[in-house]
Parts: structure tokens; C-alpha cells; sequence
């Protein structure tokens, strides 16, 4: 985990943005530390998650099941959907983009319609659309910046 490059630069983005503990009422995912929810984890304790737990859930669940297949920097788009959307969600939006040849761009704009979508569906999320809109600019401005 340590010497994957990849996945520490990656998990430098996650963990910037998913912060301590959340348990907000309208969060579907419920109880939430560094970004893992008590919704996709409902054995472990939350609150007393540690930073370095998160860390190695992320490299086993999240990036070694399908980040890591990637490059740069569709690996870090994938894997904050992954953190993000869900699993489910990012396959999906990987799926869907074959035929545009994995751009990274394209990827983070069949998110960008997903959470659309999610909040105009369902106005309890509405809360929490300007922060997955800010969220997308930020992963893009991020790879923007490696690159420099």
C-alpha cells in the first residue's frame, strides 16, 4: 500500500475532502468517517474508525477493485466515484464510457449528471449537490495540477 504511488497520491485527494465524523440526517449513507459510511460498513464502529483503518479499506475495497487496473488519472476519478457514488456506480460510469476511449473527462461528466439527476430526483440530497458539484471541479483541478 505504502509504495503504491498511484494509489498515495489518490488517497491524498480522498482524504483532503472526506473528513472527520458526519452523521447528517439527509446522508443516505448514514454514519460516516473519512469517507466510509456505516451504510457500507455496518460492523464496524464508525466513530472509532482510525485515519490508517480508512486507508486500508480503500486499497483493498476500493482501489484493488478497480483503480488500480486504471491510469492515471482515470484512477483517481474512478476510485472518488468509487468513495463517493459507489462502487456500482463507478463501473457503471466506466461501462458506459467504452466507446470514448476511458477519457477522464468524459468520466467525470456522466457524474456530474448522475448527482443532477439525484438531486433533482430526490430534494432531501439537494443539501448536498453544490458540494458534489465543487467536488468534481476539485478532482479536475487536482489532476490539472499533478500535471504541472
Amino acid at each position: 500500500m505504502e509504495s503504491d504511488k498511484e494509489f498515495q497520491r489518490s488517497i491524498q485527494f480522498i482524504l483532503e475532502r472526506e473528513g472527520g465524523y458526519v452523521n447528517h440526517p439527509n446522508d443516505p449513507g448514514g454514519e460516516t468517517k473519512f469517507g466510509i459510511s456505516k451504510r457500507a460498513y455496518p460492523y464496524i464502529n464508525i466513530k472509532d474508525l482510525t485515519i490508517e483503518q480508512a486507508k486500508r479499506i480503500y486499497y483493498i475495497d476500493y482501489w484493488l477493485r478497480g483503480a488500480s487496473s486504471l491510469s492515471w488519472p482515470l484512477n483517481l476519478c474512478y476510485f472518488d466515484c468509487s468513495v463517493n457514488q459507489g462502487t456500482s456506480k463507478a463501473r457503471k460510469f466506466l461501462a458506459d464510457m467504452e466507446q470514448s476511449k476511458k477519457d477522464w473527462k468524459y468520466f467525470l461528466e456522466l457524474r456530474r449528471e448522475n448527482y443532477l439527476f439525484l438531486a433533482e430526483k430526490n430534494p432531501k440530497l439537494q443539501v448536498f449537490l453544490k458540494g458534489w458539484l465543487n467536488r468534481i471541479n476539485e478532482v479536475k483541478k487536482f489532476i490539472e495540477e499533478q500535471a504541472t
